[in-house]
Parts: C-alpha cells; sequence; structure tokens
C-alpha cells in the first residue's frame, strides 16, 4: 500500500513584500554590480534573531544534493520553520524543476538588472519561500568572486521573517561554491556509494578547511540501502578527514534509496510532502529535526555570511547587557 498522498500543489505566485521607507543603500563590494542586487528592500527593521543559514553542496553532481535541498527545506517548513530555499547553482538551476515552478523572475535577471532580489522570492502553497536561479545562462556560471560576495551581503537587506535558509549549491569546488558554503552557518555535504563521490566529497572539505577556514561539515549518505551502510560510508570519509585536516565531520544521517522518492521525483513534488510516510520522507524529517538542534549562531565569525546584520544585532545586545 502506498504511503498517504498529499493532493497536487497549486502554482504558486511572487511572493508579495510591502516596500518600505527608503533608508541608506548596502554598498557593493563590486562596482559593477547591478543595483538592484546591491540593495534589497529598504528601510524596516530587520526580523528579530538571527536566521539559520545551512549550505548543501557535494562534490559531484549526480548525487541527489538538489533533492535533499528540497525535502530538508519541506520538512523544514512542516515542523513550523519559517524556509526560504536559496539556488545558487547559477547556471544549471534545477529546484524550480524539482517543484514544477515556473519563475517570473530569477538571479540572472537580478544581475541583469531587470528585477530587485525581492522580486524573485516565489511562495509555495505550503509556505517554503523559494530564489530561483537561471538555467542555461552561461555567463551566471563566471561571475567574479566579489559578485558572489554581493549576493551574499544582499540577503542581508532581505527583509523576509525566516527561521531558516536552505542554500542549494552547484556541485564541486568552484569560488561561488566556496563563498556561499562559507557564508553558512552549517555545511551539508551529501555524498554516496561511489568511489568517485567520496574522493570528490573529500576534495570539497578540505578546500573548505584550508581555504575558507570551515571547521566543521555534516556528512549526510544518500541513496545507501540502510543506516549501516550510511554509517560506513561516512566512516571511509572521516578515517582520511581526521589524517589530514583539521575539520570536524559529523555523521547527519542516511537517506535511503526509495521507490516513493523516484515518484515524487516524477511527479515534481517534494517526497515529504506527497508521500510523507515514505522511508525517505521519515529520514528527511528526522534530519530536519537534528538539524534544529545544532547550536544557534552566537554571533559574526569575522567573515562574509549571509544575513550577516542579523547576526551582529543579537550579539551586540548580549554584549551591551553584560
Amino acid at each position: 500500500m502506498p504511503p498517504a498522498s498529499s493532493s497536487h500543489w497549486r502554482k504558486p505566485a511572487v511572493l508579495p513584500i510591502t516596500p518600505s521607507p527608503p533608508r541608506i543603500a548596502m554598498q557593493s563590494p563590486d562596482p559593477h554590480l547591478p543595483h538592484a542586487l546591491s540593495s534589497g528592500p529598504e528601510g524596516a527593521d530587520a526580523p528579530a534573531g538571527p536566521v539559520r543559514v545551512i549550505a548543501v553542496a557535494s562534490g559531484k553532481g549526480g548525487v541527489g544534493k538538489t533533492s535533499v535541498s528540497v525535502n530538508l527545506a519541506t520538512a523544514l517548513v512542516n515542523a513550523g520553520q519559517r524556509t526560504l530555499l536559496l539556488d545558487t547553482d547559477l547556471g544549471l538551476a534545477n529546484v524550480d524543476v524539482m517543484l514544477g515552478l515556473t519563475p517570473t523572475f530569477t538571479l540572472a535577471d537580478v544581475f541583469a538588472d531587470r528585477c530587485e532580489l525581492r522580486d524573485t522570492v516565489i511562495e509555495c502553497p505550503n509556505g517554503l519561500m523559494i530564489v530561483p536561479a537561471a538555467s542555461g545562462k552561461r555567463h551566471m556560471t563566471e561571475l567574479q568572486p566579489s559578485q558572489h560576495v554581493g549576493l551574499v551581503h544582499a540577503f542581508s537587506e532581505l527583509d523576509l521573517d525566516l527561521d531558516v535558509m536552505v542554500v542549494d549549491n552547484a556541485a564541486g569546488i568552484a569560488d561561488g561554491v566556496l563563498t556561499f558554503c562559507q557564508a553558512a552557518q552549517d555545511v551539508i555535504v551529501v555524498v554516496c556509494d561511489e568511489p568517485a563521490s567520496v574522493t570528490d566529497a573529500y576534495a570539497l572539505i578540505k578546500v573548505l578547511s584550508r581555504e575558507r577556514g570551515v571547521s566543521r561539515v555534516q556528512v549526510l549518505a544518500n541513496q545507501v540501502q540502510d543506516h549501516r551502510e550510511g554509517k560506513q560510508l561516512f566512516e571511509k570519509l572521516e578515517r582520511v578527514s581526521a589524517r589530514f585536516l583539521d575539520v570536524t565531520l559529523n555523521y547527519l544521517g542516511a537517506i535511503p534509496r526509495d521507490e516513493w522518492l523516484r515518484r515524487a521525483v516524477q511527479r515534481q513534488e517534494a517526497v515529504v510532502d506527497v508521500f510523507p510516510s515514505a522511508p525517505s520522507s521519515v529520514a528527511f524529517r528526522d534530519i530536519a529535526r537534528r538539524s534544529r538542534q545544532w547550536q544557534s549562531p552566537s554571533g559574526a565569525r569575522g567573515h562574509v555570511e549571509f544575513f550577516l546584520e542579523r547576526l551582529v544585532a543579537p550579539a551586540a545586545t548580549r554584549g551591551a547587557a553584560a
């Protein structure tokens, strides 16, 4: 008997965001960055409290990273977390395809100065908010490092009331991937039981540790038979990392091979919504629960970060109180 299925999603709409009084625009680190990206909705006080930012990455493609991002974000929404899913696979985006969306604007339109960042936000019927990237736009894969940093800074100006942002990265170790992972509070590296996946995951973790100062990585085993196989996969990666790298790896869990997950992908829906009792849905809900138990950000780490202002403000308040 198949797992319970939800009704099909209605067409999502662009999220209405009320314009607010003008304030000083953020200075872009790149003078050639479009104004629409260097400053977001201006004015209203930022929502109180830091935003948990989780970057999902992988050493190689084809390991199910975007499926993890979509279902983790959806599970967080279902658990009552106000969640934004950001697609930063800037040239080969597929979050919108996985959820059957047809965006009016994408990040490519922001960089082309056709809209502002807030205009790209889509709200799905279940409450998940999405910022889509573009697919088949080669120039989006050739952005300068300062433009990646500019995109990170632009989110500090996006006055959405959020608890969590999930960042779906491109595969590999390109500058954008490294910057977006560096700017997050937590990084999840997705790995499957293939030699190339393990080797490339190690390469990604090595570069994040040595070049970007990332000291903690959550490892998620995907497309495995069971938790035992997932744990063995993690231990392979941990052994070599412990020997050569100054980084802490945590085992986040495993997503089993699941026919219901494949069917959900075909239906362009999140498996946690359409087949909530499927084995993969149970696993995604468990991972969402674990992620909510991670220690909250205690303030800015001193380098580029998403929602920097919302990290600095609570830290300053605590300092003043002391």
